[in-house]
């Protein structure tokens, strides 16, 4: 047998003899366990919950009555986010973004119903997930249990009995090393079992795996540092000083200074002072309501050269349909610009915010986490898009309806005369303009994109202290 299983065995029998080990291993697993069965339950309930929701939106708005057209533009529509296989891992920022939109003509409203509600339910502890058991709590259970994995052999002496016999410094680390990442891939065990779970409900099989390896690799990390550090001192108490030190440092406090980092250095414009920019601009743009509003003089000009009418009576389509929909087509256009400054801003925050995984392995694997999970903040942003289409879509095509499908005469006089009312009230098959909606996770190769840099990061973190490690292992000394 070589010398370092040897070691390797060792250090298992003492650590079994010392019950450390084994307790610390049973009730961090047990911890996994419910936080796992926790998160997939919740997660299962919100898909389940989101799908019915959704659906059941479809379903109202197809169920309205014969109206007029542009009611049902104002009645508007519901879109849900359901979460991805992998968010029973990995939420992400589901609890914070808000997982549906309300969609209405005229305006882009913002996700709502953010689900804090576990959080409120369990006494603070509903955010408590797979993915931050293993970025927080983990590291702190192979500190517990290897931060004198060397030191010990210095400080009783028998560091210096090993080296006598013709033991290197480098079977020494090799073998403790080794114990110790044995400890950090049997905690992965219930991640492994979870993210199968996932692969099984329609997930990518090589996502799952990925999102596994990610955290063996940063596991790994830790096992590095922790070795690293217990050959290099000289006591386990300024080990597992330094060891907690780091994870404070990186763990805790560098993510909130990144927070503020990104606060600092791309400056987000205030709500407020958004929205009295923009309805600045949408005066300008005209009210689609009011055919006879000078900023549509133009466009009325135009129309009926094209028609070669002389008056919008004479026209064969109905003006003010023609014009709720240039006016829709205008606002959003303009609406978009907005959006998509904001979105820029944030996901300009983000990736200052990812920049800090150089200075945090922590940040760098929950970066490289969501974005593998699909519950990061560019999904959300691929989310608002498309309802944006789907909200687009259905205005338009409720539009067109008005322009087809009524008369400008009838139009004009609905509230004037009941027979122009009732003939202004289109029947309940045009709604079926309405689009079916099922948001669907992140495509496998835009996720692997997504999470190349952060991994590169955890990669070199790694090859880092592990090369440290080797270096100080061939120049141990007693």
């Amino acid at each position: 047998m070589k010398q370092w299983q040897t070691i390797f065995i060792d250090e298992w029998r003492l650590w079994r003899r010392s019950y450390l080990a084994v307790s610390a291993l049973v009730l961090f697993t047990l911890l996994l366990l419910a936080t796992s069965i926790f998160t997939g339950l919740r997660m299962t309930e919100e898909q389940h919950a989101r799908e019915h929701q959704q659906q059941e939106a479809e379903e109202t708005f197809l169920s309205q009555p014969d109206r007029h057209p542009h009611r049902m533009v104002h009645y508007g529509h519901y879109a849900f986010r359901t979460p991805p296989p992998l968010a029973m891992v990995d939420p992400g920022v589901d609890a914070v973004t808000g997982q549906s939109i309300f969609l209405e003509g005229h305006r882009q409203n913002s996700a709502m119903f953010a689900d804090e509600r576990a959080a409120a339910n369990t006494g603070g502890f509903g955010s408590l997930t797979p993915a931050k058991v293993y970025q927080l709590l983990i590291p702190l259970l192979l500190i517990a249990i290897g931060h004198g994995v060397v030191v010990r052999e210095r400080e009783s002496h028998t560091l210096t009995q090993l080296l006598s016999q013709g033991v290197s410094g480098t079977q020494i680390v090799a073998g403790k090393w080794v114990a110790l990442a044995s400890v950090a891939l049997i905690s992965l065990l219930p991640l492994v079992i979870a993210s199968l779970s996932a692969s099984t409900a329609g997930d990518s099989l090589s996502i799952s795996l990925a999102l596994v390896a990610t955290y063996a690799l940063y596991l790994l990390v830790w096992v590095s540092l922790i070795v690293l550090i217990s050959t290099t001192t000289q006591t386990r108490g300024v080990a597992l000083g330094l060891l907690v030190l780091f994870w404070i440092t990186t763990a805790m406090i560098t993510p909130r200074i990144g927070v503020a980092s990104a606060n600092a250095t791309h400056p987000a414009p205030g709500k407020i002072e958004t929205e009295l920019r923009m309805y600045a601009d949408k005066r300008e743009l005209g009210d689609g309501h009011n055919a006879s509003d000078p900023a549509f003089e133009a466009f009325r000009t135009n129309v009926l050269a094209q028609y070669n009418v002389d008056t919008i009576e004479e026209l064969p389509v109905n003006f003010r349909g023609m014009v709720a929909q240039k006016n829709e087509a205008d606002l959003t256009e303009l609406m978009n610009q907005y959006a998509e400054e904001k979105m820029m801003q944030e996901l300009h925050q983000s990736n200052h915010l990812r920049s800090f995984g150089w200075l945090s392995p922590t940040l760098a694997t929950a970066s490289a986490s969501q974005s593998l999970a699909s519950t990061g903040l560019q999904t959300h942003h691929r989310f608002l898009r498309e309802t944006e289409t789907l909200r687009l879509n259905f205005v338009q095509g409720l539009n067109q309806v008005h322009i087809d499908k009524l008369s400008y005469s009838d139009d004009i006089n609905r509230n004037n005369d009941e027979e122009s009312s009732r003939r202004v009230r289109v029947s309940s098959e045009n709604w079926k303009v309405l689009e079916d909606f099922e948001f669907a996770p992140d495509q496998a190769a835009e996720r692997w994109q997504a999470a190349r840099y952060p991994l590169l990061m955890l990669l070199i973190w790694f090859v880092a202290f592990t090369v440290s490690g080797m270096y100080c292992a061939a120049r141990i000394k007693p």
